[in-house]
């Protein structure tokens, strides 16, 4: 069994750490794919160029087992056989020694499609023409509407006859777009064969998913998964990995042979999962007394070409669609539909981040059409401890939203300068605006899933050394995991943290603890790990080998019905609020964020450096999602921006530091008290830039980014901007 260094990522900082480029075996070949050129067809004839000696190309025709990636469901084909449904879908790998001749081959290779009509928006898809991409079964009550994915609505209260008593009812439309998670690392996988097992070694989120793809793709078990040094995932390493693995490992089986598949950067933007985009219509009817009453809510998702995680990021923006707010009456209905687009899958925040743009800005509308403060308003519908959630359960433990409120105000001096920055106007052709944002995460995945589905094991090995080891299948993807899972199992044991190491996640070593997502490592898996070190610690034999195993039960309060979407839609939740300053250039139009201060209910960090390491990197992710990082799909179903020259992120000049504070409220079924907190950085950035540039311009945005050219196109009345129809201001889309 390999163990990580215990020095943390020393490896990673001195360059000596193998990421999957690096790595070199006898022998080694390099596989490319031929993908579609066709965003909807049939296959109707492959033409291959004379191969020379020692390449070799696999098909669908190679597939010992089945022909499927496994995700949730298996809709999603290792290779495409007789339909294509989105530009850039694997049909062919093409492997040989020499990457030049294999770019050559490449451009020999041609397909014959009989095509038909794509889809690549929600309107598009609901048209469904030239027929369903999908008639899917993963909705029964979507009673064989075609290119519908999957559908679910969630109810509390009476929402019709709310709105039927309501004094005002106001209707708005949001928006969200793609996001690319551009990790720093590109997708990578390599495979060969050692005792007798196809040995998968790949830069990866989830070893066990890639363990069931290929076991899938192969028929038979004899496979082994090993996760290489992870330059980034954001959740997206979380899929698509299994996308490189199944073909691949149809290779390296038939030629016994070491072969290797690396995305270049334009491949991997182009192929590769993305965010959903996202279109959120509101009713919200409010009483004479200016409260909110009733929300009826719809939505959709663009899922892309394949389901893969669609239900789940679905389940999540159902059962946060109010975000910290107790509305009495509310009706969410959201649907997932089929696109001819990369499919939608993974990305850090998992829904929560759209779902918490459109609900909050959303808000502030509402509050100005009322004629009302956006944060007074705001604060005045805020969640208690005696609150009951959207789903029909009692809120769990004591919630912390006006300590943090107060902390971030006072840090931020929000109110001093709100009112400074309306007085003073326009200074030097520059406008100043703050705004603020509240949101939440659910730790873990949705439901009772970690119960009913995953049912994490996590082991703890100790040697006669009495060195400890750490087996679990979570992977450090450069959130820090593999230094705080040390730290809770070193201090429960009440030894140092050098006695403690962390195992490689190999399957043929590694329990299968569940996959790195959801802000489930810390809250589940390190929770189990504490009781498993408290469990050893009980039976501690000193110079003797021991192993101890512990397996994941919720806690008795957790209490879910999924047929009904009723309950605790999640074990834990976890808080926080982002207050963005900006300078507006009235000529440029260009929004400079001149301060972010934030306030987090996480429970308990227990690495206070790691956990703001997180807060930092998910804070300027979201900063780059509500104001620059556009990603555009042209007339054909490709995205327009695809290499990093045009497809903008900010960089260290963009953000200035970053105010955050822990506020702690720990959680009794956490590890030391702590909560998920990795996605929850991500969710209130965009929303808190778009109100600090509201406050700024004076004008509305329904849609992410807001860029330089919407604000423009809005200020300055060039097309594409409407004034708004409840008459509360301009809105610019």
């Amino acid at each position: 069994m390999e163990r990580l260094n215990a020095r943390f990522k020393w490896p990673e900082a001195t360059g000596e750490a193998k990421y999957v480029a690096d790595r070199q075996y006898p022998g080694l070949l390099e596989g490319r794919f031929y993908r579609s050129s066709c965003a909807r067809g049939k296959i109707t004839a492959v033409h291959l160029p004379p191969l020379p000696e020692g390449y070799h190309v696999f098909s669908a025709a190679d597939v010992p087992g089945e022909n499927q990636v496994p995700i949730v469901t298996s809709d999603w084909p290792a290779f495409a056989d007789t339909e294509v449904r989105y530009i850039g879908q694997v049909i062919l790998l093409l492997v040989g020694p020499d990457p030049v001749l294999l770019e050559q081959l490449l451009s020999q290779i041609s397909v014959d499609y009989h095509p038909l009509t794509p889809a690549f928006t929600l309107s598009q898809s609901k048209a469904a023409l030239d027929g369903a991409i999908s008639f899917n079964a993963f909705a029964p009550q979507a009673d064989g509407v075609p290119n519908l994915y999957d559908d679910h609505v969630v109810t509390k209260g009476d929402v019709d006859t709310a709105l039927q008593r309501a004094h005002h009812v106001i209707e708005e439309t949001l928006t969200t777009g793609y996001q690319e998670h551009l990790y720093i690392e590109t997708q990578g996988c390599v495979g060969y064969v050692k005792d007798g097992k196809v040995v998968i070694e790949g830069s990866m989120q989830c070893p066990w998913y890639v363990h069931h793809c290929a076991r899938t793709v192969l028929g038979h078990d004899n496979v082994r998964v090993i996760q290489c040094p992870t330059g980034g995932g954001f959740g997206g390493k979380e899929d698509y990995p299994s996308i490189l693995a199944g073909p691949l490992a149809v290779a390296v089986e038939k030629l016994q042979q070491p072969v290797r598949v690396l995305l270049e950067r334009r491949e991997d933007i182009c192929a590769s999962s993305k965010r959903h985009p996202v279109e959120f219509r509101y009713r919200t009817g409010v009483d004479a007394d200016g409260r909110i009453i009733a929300m009826d809510i719809e939505f959709d998702l663009n899922s892309g070409a394949y389901f893969s995680l669609s239900g789940i990021v679905l389940q999540r923006a159902i059962t946060t669609g109010t975000n910290v707010y107790d509305i009495p009456n509310v009706r969410i209905s959201g649907k997932a539909w089929a696109t001819n687009t990369v499919p939608t899958g993974a990305f850090r925040g998992f829904g929560s981040p759209q779902t918490c743009f459109c609900i909050e800005t959303h808000m502030s509308h509402v509050a100005k059409q009322l004629g009302r403060d956006p944060l007074t308003f705001k604060q005045a519908h805020l969640l208690k401890s005696d609150s009951v959630s959207l789903t029909g359960a009692p809120i769990f433990g004591e919630l912390v939203l006006e300590n943090m409120l107060a902390r971030v105000l006072q840090a931020s001096d929000y109110h001093a300068k709100a009112a400074q920055f309306a007085k003073e106007g326009e200074v030097d052709g520059k406008r100043r605006g703050i705004g603020l944002a509240f949101f939440q995460h659910g730790c873990g995945f949705a439901g009772d899933l970690e119960d009913t589905l995953v049912k994490a094991r996590a082991k703890l090995v100790k040697d006669s050394d009495d060195q400890v080891t750490i087996c679990v299948s979570n992977t450090d993807i450069g959130q820090g995991l593999s230094l705080t899972f040390r730290e809770i199992v070193a201090s429960t044991l009440k030894t140092d943290i050098d006695n403690v190491h962390i195992a490689v996640p190999d399957t043929d070593w590694v329990p299968d603890s569940g996959p790195t997502v959801a802000s489930r490592s810390i809250v589940i898996v390190g929770y189990i790990l504490e009781r498993a070190a408290l469990k050893l610690k009980d039976r501690w034999h000193a110079r003797e080998h021991q192993e101890v195993e512990e397996v994941y039960k919720k806690p008795s309060y957790h209490v879910w019905d999924q047929t009904c979407y009723q309950g605790n839609a999640y074990q834990s939740t976890s808080y926080g609020i982002n207050v963005v300053e900006v300078s507006l250039d009235t000529a440029s139009c260009e929004a400079r964020i001149t301060g972010v201060w934030s306030a987090f209910d996480v429970g308990h960090a227990i690495d206070a450096q790691i956990f703001r390491g997180q807060i930092d990197g998910g804070t300027v992710q979201a900063l780059g999602f509500g104001a620059m990082e556009k990603l555009e799909l042209t007339a054909d179903g490709t995205f327009a921006q695809q290499s990093m020259a045009d497809y903008v992120i900010p960089t260290a000049l963009d953000v200035p530091y970053i105010h955050s504070e822990l506020v702690e409220n720990p959680y009794p079924y956490g590890p030391q008290g702590a909560k998920g907190g990795g996605e929850l950085t991500h969710n209130g950035g965009a929303p808190a830039f778009v109100s600090a540039v509201e406050a700024a311009c004076g004008l509305h945005f329904n849609a992410l980014p807001v860029t330089p050219e919407r604000i423009s196109a809005a200020m300055y009345h060039s097309e594409g901007e409407t004034v708004s129809h409840n008459g509360g201001g301009k809105y610019g889309h």
